[in-house]
């Protein structure tokens, strides 16, 4: 959890998950805000379905009772209705088409990276790889990044959660995220990013990431990859732009 001080109060943002959470992290991302957007969208036109469906079902229970219409009409054919019932349906799917292919092609696309990172999934931690720093073989921005047992957490961390070596990005910067795997199938999840791309052996993936505000925001591998599959978390801490440079400057010292 991170916090931001405004003129009138601080605002804490749920950057990680919380016991008995049933709603979205804080969006953090751009792309994250319109798949929460998407989501309060489709979740009004789920509500007015519902009780539509709703006061259809009572209506007909309290009138079509026994006691209330003895006498059953035999009604099998209603053209007006079943013109309505077909169109509403067909409109109601055209509102949510179209915002939900807009967010579809945004996340899709390709924008200049100032910065790119390559994940590579193992059993059971993470490499990184910031190729952009590699002079050379012997030098180069590479780390492995791995859980923290819980008998070594300190006061604060979050059990299952916290790694060794976080990945260090600067924020309000476009970031390539370059997502492979060296073994098996796994997946760079980060919820308050709005990320969520498999790591697929032999193939390379790719996923923009613009963060809006400084903070510190976790994520698992949310492929089933077999044994231990829970502790391989993953945490990226966006940074301001000089405290980024001087990560890379002691990294690379």
């Amino acid at each position: 959890m991170s916090l931001k001080n405004t003129w009138l109060f601080p605002i804490a943002y749920c950057d990680a998950a919380e016991p008995w959470q049933l709603g979205f992290q804080d969006a953090a991302t751009p792309m994250m805000q319109g798949i929460i957007d998407l989501h309060h969208d489709i979740f009004f036109f789920l509500i007015i379905i519902l009780i539509f469906v709703l006061w259809m079902l009572v209506r007909a229970l309290w009138h079509f009772h026994y006691k209330r219409n003895p006498i059953p009409e035999r009604i099998v054919h209603g053209t007006t209705i079943e013109i309505i019932w077909t169109i509403f349906p067909s409109i109601i799917l055209m509102f949510i088409a179209i915002p939900s292919f807009a967010l579809l092609y945004s996340m899709d696309e390709v924008v200049d990276p100032t910065i790119t990172i390559k994940a590579i999934g193992h059993q059971r931690y993470w490499t990184y790889e910031y190729s952009d720093y590699n002079s050379s073989d012997e030098q180069s921005l590479t780390f492995d990044s791995y859980m923290i047992p819980e008998d070594d957490l300190e006061l604060g961390q979050l059990r299952l959660l916290e790694v060794d070596n976080r990945v260090v990005v600067p924020a309000k910067t476009h970031l390539r995220m370059i997502i492979t795997s060296a073994d098996v199938l796994h997946s760079w999840a980060v919820p308050s990013l709005g990320v969520k791309c498999d790591a697929v052996p032999g193939r390379l993936n790719q996923t923009s990431i613009f963060i809006k505000r400084e903070g510190v925001y976790y994520g698992q591998c949310s492929e089933l990859c077999g044994t231990n599959h829970a502790f391989m978390p993953i945490v990226v801490e966006a940074v301001s732009l000089d405290d980024y440079v001087s990560w890379v400057s002691n990294k690379l010292d």
